[in-house]
């Protein structure tokens, strides 16, 4: 069964912002773009993290994108099944990019969670209760308000800010796991996750103002890791805040007091016609970048 972002319903979930392309060899997923201005199109990967069910047929399905697409870029999951060199050897491009952290569930909570961190568990933990929703999709408006107010927050736009029709796909999804925050009655944050076989991934965590005063992302982790500690191996925290985090930030520290480490994920990037991508730069006239694709500089902040 498929669960989690291997979903074909998770990538549906963002039919906004391309058209969803099934990978058949590998199981992956990619969402196919025009290119704006022009009659090209190019792809990639589904946000935040690209998936596939057998990582060794990707160069098949990618061989096969030849003639219809100019570029591709993805950004691989932690847990995946290949090697750096697999993916030189499918890729362009390839560096590792912002170190996800990870908590080994077989490391008791009491030894795994930093003394600074058990502390402010137990303490947020007296007033803000915190329970499992059994029915993710009903769920579903409450949430909204509380991402809403992550929006505002960080100024999200584009894929990042995921839409009302993206929510009521994605809370319906197989593995879809919801834990909620509430303080006297009153929902204060939520925590999602996607449970897909030994691993468990942090999807999306909101507060309204009140959570965060309360500090509830505290009581919230917490009682993850106690749920999913007989359920999976692994938990993917996620990387750091920004375009590339930095282990000083305060998302960075926060997630470190959670982890037993850190997992590497890597940007890949394939060009399949250099004629058509040389001319799409020129013709934007873009200095030279590290970004890929370059003509899309910036679309990410």
């Amino acid at each position: 069964m498929l669960l989690g972002y291997l979903h074909p319903q998770y990538t549906q979930s963002l039919a906004e912002f391309g058209v969803p392309r099934h990978l058949a060899r590998s199981g992956a997923w990619v969402l196919e773009r025009q290119i704006p201005g022009f009659d090209h199109l190019d792809a990639m990967g589904c946000y935040p993290l690209f998936f596939s069910r057998d990582w060794s047929q990707l160069h098949l399905d990618l061989a096969e994108l030849q003639d219809s697409l100019v570029t591709l870029f993805a950004v691989t999951e932690p847990f995946g099944d290949y090697r750096e060199d697999q993916l030189r050897q499918t890729f362009d491009i390839v560096f590792p990019y912002k170190g996800h952290y990870v908590s080994d569930l077989r490391i008791p909570r009491e030894r795994l969670v930093t003394k600074h961190h058990r502390y402010y568990a137990r303490k947020v933990s007296e007033k803000v209760f915190v329970d499992h929703c059994e029915n993710p999709s009903s769920f579903f408006e409450e949430w909204t308000i509380l991402y809403d107010n992550l929006i505002q927050r960080h100024h999200l736009k584009g894929i990042k800010a995921f839409s009302r029709a993206a929510f009521k796909q994605q809370l319906s999804i197989p593995g879809m796991v919801v834990f909620r925050a509430s303080y006297q009655g009153a929902v204060v944050g939520a925590h999602l996750w996607f449970q897909q076989g030994e691993v468990a991934y942090s999807h999306l965590a909101a507060f309204s103002p009140l959570g965060y005063q309360l500090m509830a992302s505290y009581a919230l982790y917490w009682y993850a890791l106690e749920h999913f500690a007989d359920k999976v191996h692994w938990i993917d925290l996620g990387a750091g805040a920004g375009i590339v985090s930095q282990s000083v930030d305060g998302l960075s520290q926060f997630k470190r007091g959670w982890s037993s480490g850190q997992r590497n994920v890597y940007f890949c990037g394939r060009i399949f016609d250099r004629s058509k991508y040389d001319r799409l730069v020129d013709a934007k006239g873009i200095p030279s970048t590290s970004y890929f694709p370059a003509y899309r500089s910036g679309e990410f902040g």
